[in-house]
């Protein structure tokens, strides 16, 4: 039995030439028609995927949606390089989703599903030992790259009150591990990754196809809410290492944080300060919800996800 909804109209997924855009989009077509905006080129396309290949803010989105014939929107649209400017992070993350928004209303599609994250609550000593979907979203107060992502999420929330005519789905997964060029893959992808000295925090990942799984669950008719997701398990980080096989630099927070910002300043790396925080606190979720009413269960095992960063 099909777990999407086969009634008419088209699901459109916004980036959906990132990896995990392909994944979708490739599951969604098997059961109807899929459009998809994203500025990038989407290389190996299904000829029955229509690609308007132009960036989200245009005013050419208003016109896929004046068009008609779209029944769902998956948002994966959001930016996540450091690197960018504050401003044009604000414009593609916030007034972007704030314009598609505006659309679903005007135009009259009945479903959202946006990806958030799960580091919109924010690692910290001071965590319980898992996050409900209740918990405060604090991850911007030491990571200023997150505030995009906390504010998109916020913005979804309230439109899920604002329209309760539309059902509106927030998922907020934990560590998202496979081809996909997030922090948590390339991490586990350098040769000797850093682990600081006296921290070995407890993780969650999950495979990036349990995370599209996860996404056809959420366009089925009636669901709407907020869910966490995670995937097999909680490990401590040492364990994943020594899945991959790998040897950490053990590194003292003292020296690594001016270490750190010094690669930054001179481009040889692409972690931000901030992000060492992942790898001394804990940030786990509690996905009790997504059980219930997704009927969610990770299909790949612990090793399966984390030795999908190997590709």
């Amino acid at each position: 039995m099909p777990i999407l909804d086969e009634g008419e109209g088209a699901v459109l997924i916004t980036g959906i030439c990132g990896r995990l855009g392909r994944l979708v989009a490739r599951q969604v077509h098997r059961v109807g028609p899929v459009v998809g905006i994203d500025r990038r080129p989407f290389h190996g396309k299904p000829k029955d995927i229509v690609h308007h290949q132009f960036d989200l803010r245009r005013k050419k989105t208003r016109d896929v949606f004046r068009a008609g014939g779209i029944k769902a929107v998956v948002h994966l649209g959001v930016m996540h390089d450091p690197r960018a400017s504050r401003k044009e992070h604000y414009s593609w993350n916030v007034v972007a989703f704030q314009k598609l928004l505006e659309y679903m209303t005007q135009y009259g599609v009945p479903k959202l599903v946006l990806l958030s994250s799960a580091n919109v609550y924010g690692p910290s000593p001071d965590n319980p030992q898992f996050l409900t979907e209740e918990a405060p979203l604090l991850g911007a107060q030491h990571f200023s790259e997150i505030r995009d992502l906390v504010e998109v999420d916020m913005l979804a929330q309230s439109f899920f009150w604002k329209h309760p005519e539309i059902e509106t789905v927030i998922l907020r997964p934990c560590h998202i591990l496979g081809t996909v060029h997030n922090a948590p893959s390339n991490y586990l992808r350098l040769d000797r990754p850093w682990s600081m000295l006296g921290f070995d925090p407890m993780v969650q990942v999950i495979h990036e196809r349990d995370v599209a799984y996860a996404l056809q669950l959420a366009l089925r008719p009636g669901v709407r809410g907020i869910f966490n997701l995670k995937g097999p398990g909680e490990v401590p980080l040492s364990r994943i290492m020594r899945i991959l096989g790998k040897t950490p630099m053990r590194i003292p927070m003292t020296v690594a944080k001016p270490l750190l910002e010094r690669m930054w300043d001179l481009r040889m790396t692409s972690f931000p300060v901030p992000e060492l925080d992942h790898i001394r606190y804990v940030c786990m979720v509690d996905d009790s919800r997504a059980r219930d009413i997704l009927g969610f269960r990770p299909h790949f095992s612990l090793e399966d996800t984390v030795r999908a960063v190997e590709g």
